[in-house]
C-alpha cells in the first residue's frame, strides 16, 4: 500500500467527497437532490453535471465511510502505477461509465435517483485487479480473504442478479448495482487503454 503523499490526487478526492457529503448531510440537505443521478433532468433537462457531481455526495456516513475507505486503500497504488492524470482519467471514466449504464437502463424511468461515488471506486477496484489478480482481498465485516480476481468475477455476478431482482421488484433508486457494473466495466476498459501491458502481465499471473 503507497501513502497519500504518493497519490495527490486520490488525497484531493478523498477530501473533496468528505467536505461535500459532510456539508450536504448536516448543512444542506438540498444539496443531494441538487447533485443526484436523475435521468430525467439530465435527457430532459440537459443537467449534465449531475453525470460527475453525484459522485460527490453520499446518503449517510456510512455511505461516505464505505466508499471513502475503499479508495483510500485501492487508489494510491493505482494512481503510483498509472500516474496522476491517467489515474484521474480512470477514475471520471469509470463514473461517466457507470452512470452511461444507468442512464440507459433507467431512461425513462422519472422517480430513479442515485448519489455516491461507488461507480468510479469499482473502476479503482478492478483496476487493481488486473495489475494484482492475486493479491489477498477481505471483504468489510466478513472475515473471509480472496484472491481479487475472484472477487472482481463474483463482484459482476452478484451486480448482474441484483439488477434483475431490482427491476422485476420495480426498484427505483437506493443501492445502484448497475452503476457499480458500468463503474467496474469502464474501469477494467480504461486500465487497459492507459496501460497496454497489464494484459501480458495479468495472463503471465496465470501463467499463460
Amino acid at each position: 500500500m503507497y501513502p497519500l503523499s504518493a497519490a495527490p490526487a486520490t488525497l484531493i478526492l478523498l477530501i473533496v467527497n468528505v467536505l461535500v457529503s459532510v456539508y450536504a448531510l448536516f448543512l444542506d440537505p438540498s444539496l443531494i437532490e441538487r447533485f443526484s443521478f436523475r435521468p430525467k433532468q439530465i435527457l430532459v433537462n440537459r443537467e449534465y453535471f449531475r453525470l460527475l457531481s453525484a459522485g460527490f455526495v453520499h446518503v449517510g456516513i456510512a455511505h461516505l465511510a464505505f466508499n471513502m475507505f475503499t479508495l483510500y486503500f485501492f487508489g494510491p497504488y493505482l494512481e503510483v502505477r498509472l500516474g496522476t492524470p491517467s489515474f484521474l482519467i480512470l477514475y471520471f471514466g469509470s463514473e461517466l461509465a457507470a452512470h452511461g449504464l444507468s442512464l440507459f437502463l433507467h431512461q425513462k424511468n422519472e422517480s430513479y435517483a442515485a448519489v455516491g461515488a461507488s461507480g468510479p471506486i469499482s473502476g479503482v477496484v478492478f483496476g487493481f485487479c488486473l495489475f494484482e489478480p492475486f493479491a489477498i482481498l477481505r471483504i468489510f465485516f466478513i472475515p473471509v480473504d480472496i484472491p481479487a480476481y475472484l472477487f472482481a468475477i463474483g463482484y459482476v455476478v452478484i451486480s448482474i442478479l441484483a439488477m434483475r431482482r431490482a427491476q422485476q421488484d420495480g426498484f427505483t433508486g437506493g443501492i445502484a448495482h448497475e452503476a457499480h457494473l458500468g463503474g467496474a466495466l469502464g474501469g477494467l476498459l480504461l486500465t487497459i487503454l492507459l496501460e497496454p501491458g497489464v494484459i501480458q502481465g495479468f495472463l503471465n499471473e496465470f501463467g499463460l
